[in-house]
């Protein structure tokens, strides 16, 4: 078994997605594995990774609605807004998400769907600059 760890750091416009596909195969690739799995974890509490549709991105404007809808910016309910009304808002959003996605790798690449894509889902409104920590493990 081989394990390879790499980071980067992904550049967000701000609140919306990020498609990072591309950088994490790079670090598949630079593993030299070709058959196991790949976990990318992302440092931060107001941002989070998903798989999604990466063809159409009406599917991203449309989960960015929802999640607007759901939690909303500047909610008198919210107790810390240290740094501005999308604070505690953004830290939820990631809570309801995910920190960390899991892919299969075969053959070297990232086993994903024919219209998946991995994102950054900026929940902040600020661009930021987003640490993620990949490691593939496998033979």
């Amino acid at each position: 078994m081989a394990v390879h760890q790499s980071s980067f750091v992904a550049k967000t416009p701000g609140r919306g997605t990020t498609n990072v596909t591309a950088d994490v195969q790079r670090v598949a690739d630079a593993s030299g594995i070709t058959t196991g799995v790949c976990t990318v974890f992302i440092q931060h509490t107001s941002a989070s990774l998903l798989i999604t549709e990466n063809a159409d991105p009406d599917v991203r404007v449309d989960l960015e609605t929802w999640m607007s809808g759901a939690v909303r910016d500047g909610d008198p309910k919210f107790v810390h807004d240290a740094e501005g009304p999308d604070d505690m808002s953004a830290h939820v959003r990631t809570v309801l998400t995910d920190t960390t996605v899991t892919i299969p790798l075969r053959d070297g690449k990232l086993a994903l769907g024919t219209w998946q894509g991995v994102y950054v889902w900026e929940h902040r409104t600020s661009p930021h600059e987003r640490k993620l920590i990949v490691t593939v493990l496998g033979e």
